[in-house]
């Protein structure tokens, strides 16, 4: 197993790439292409830090792209982590989040879990101006992020029922996806009869 880098080595590395990804609570993940930073020094994790207490190792303006998976509901200091993830970000770069749908049967069970996720969340900290916007608008005032929201996706799968699951992939994930119409119907009226597993968000700086 490789030790995590340095504070130093992880600019040196940032300073070096033509592209810089960093990859938040990546587990043991040893993609060589995107920086892995975790709370854990599992395997593949380039950088350790508790990332409760926000990216201050990173200069402002500084990455082009932020991913997680499964991670940010684990976050309790959320709103300060996404405002250094913005910080960080270069203007026009881009943060890709997967969290769990809120009506997700398996959310519950897991303590270590914080917060919900709904088709709105990320619009609480844009601009108002997405590239793909809500009929239904929420306060944008509590903070001064901006992201622009381009892309929303409700992802449907059922465990290990593989019909089930060819069931939802094929014909619900298409139709409730179909549009923001769609989307927004889907989570009014629907979401309990037919509870999606994720939802994947996609914003730029």
């Amino acid at each position: 197993m490789t030790s995590p880098w340095t504070r130093e080595a992880l600019i040196n590395e940032i300073i070096k790439r033509d592209f810089v990804t960093i990859d938040l609570g990546c587990g043991p993940n040893p993609n060589p292409n995107i920086i892995g930073i975790d709370s854990l020094p599992l395997e593949g994790v380039h950088y350790v830090t508790d990332l409760e207490k926000g990216l201050p190792f990173l200069e402002d303006n500084s990455v082009d792209k932020v991913t997680s998976r499964h991670f940010m509901e684990h976050i309790e200091n959320f709103e300060p982590l996404i405002s250094e993830i913005y910080r960080v970000l270069k203007v026009g770069g881009e943060n890709h989040v997967i969290v769990p749908y809120w009506v997700n049967p398996h959310y519950y069970s897991d303590y270590t879990h914080k917060r919900f996720f709904g088709l709105y969340t990320f619009d609480y900290l844009s601009n108002g101006n997405n590239d793909k916007p809500l009929k239904r608008k929420v306060p944008t005032f509590y903070n001064n992020i901006n992201f622009n929201v381009f892309e929303r996706t409700i992802v449907f799968r059922d465990g290990n029922n593989q019909v089930l699951n060819l069931w939802k992939k094929r014909i619900l994930q298409p139709l409730f996806n179909a549009s923001t119409g769609t989307q927004e119907f889907y989570e009014f009226y629907l979401s309990y009869l037919f509870p999606a597993s994720e939802i994947i968000f996609k914003m730029k700086k």
